[in-house]
């Protein structure tokens, strides 16, 4: 028999796909996740890293970060052992925190059933197809779980701000977004859609951190540093896009993420309530003994090719 994971992290025990969409109906402003009391700051009763704007320490947030890589092994393993699709969005303004994010997910799980899509530009071909089969191609077969770092929403923002679609292909995604969404839902494919949300003060803060640091200058490409002028149009896009695709069957969730340690931590323990599952892990085993030798003779180290070690 499974055992039920009491975590509160978990949201509850569950197994159909149909309490996966348990907490749907609630807005994103009712839901701000708090950090456990296991993250809270020395003892001193207050919450590091609240909406006044200061940071979780280090040691709270590496601490419960290693707690919840632990829900997230027990999670993957029940979406595998059910046959669930999981498919979770990560939109918002550049430098809002989604790699992040997506990283910290996927740091404990096991790639061969979870990966990231990522999609470049459209190829002159793909650009001739139905806008949403690229897309199609990267979701999931049972007992996967696939993470979009953008997704099929780049027509509403950056290719409708920056002219990249005529406004008939805008208004047809806004028409068959939607109903593409709920086709996927109905499909059995659990979908979550995240939009991370940076002031203007802060994403202008980590821009000027990537430009001062050589390891992230590569993260700001042309159309980064063009997004930046266009704060208003791409605000406006939002609203937008939110009024047409912000549906009961597949809501938007949003993630304040000026603290990235706590956006990070929120996403996850989100991530986890929104699927509900139980622990599947084994029970400890006992090793067999090692065979013993035979005469079994190792090469000459002295063959083998090793890398330069200057460390």
């Amino acid at each position: 028999m499974a055992k039920r994971s009491a975590d509160p992290a978990t949201g509850g025990a569950g197994t159909a796909r149909g309490r996966a969409r348990e907490g749907r109906n609630r807005r994103p402003e009712r839901d701000a996740l708090a950090i456990p009391a296991t993250a809270r700051d020395g003892g001193r009763g207050r919450e590091v890293g609240a909406d006044d704007g200061t940071k979780l320490s280090a040691k709270a947030y590496e601490a419960e970060l290693r707690r919840l890589d632990v829900e997230l092994v027990k999670w993957q393993a029940w979406i595998k052992h059910e046959g669930l699709k999981v498919v979770a969005l990560f939109e918002g303004r550049d430098a809002a925190g989604k790699g992040g994010a997506i990283k910290r997910i996927m740091g404990p799980l096991n790639p061969r059933g979870a990966r990231v899509v990522a999609l470049p530009a459209p190829t002159e071909r793909e650009t001739t197809q139905w806008y949403f089969q690229r897309y199609v191609a990267h979701l999931p077969a049972a007992g996967e779980i696939v993470l979009f770092d953008r997704s099929w929403y780049n027509r509403a923002g950056v290719e409708r701000v920056m002219g990249y679609c005529t406004e008939d292909e805008y208004q047809e995604f806004l028409r068959s977004c939607p109903e593409f969404e709920r086709m996927l839902v109905r499909s059995g494919i659990i979908l979550l859609k995240y939009w991370f949300s940076v002031a203007d003060a802060e994403q202008e803060r980590r821009f000027q951190d990537r430009l001062a640091d050589p390891t992230k200058r590569w993260k700001l490409s042309p159309m980064d540093v063009e997004s930046r002028s266009r704060w208003i149009d791409y605000s406006k896009a939002k609203d937008e896009m939110f009024a047409h695709t912000d549906i009961k069957q597949a809501p938007w969730w949003v993630v304040r993420s000026d603290v990235k340690r706590r956006a990070r931590l929120n996403v996850i323990s989100h991530l986890l309530s929104a699927v509900p599952y139980a622990d599947l892990t084994p029970e400890p085993i006992v090793l067999p003994p090692r065979q013993k030798d035979t005469g079994y003779v190792r090469p000459p180290m002295e063959d083998q090719t090793f890398i330069p070690e200057p460390y």
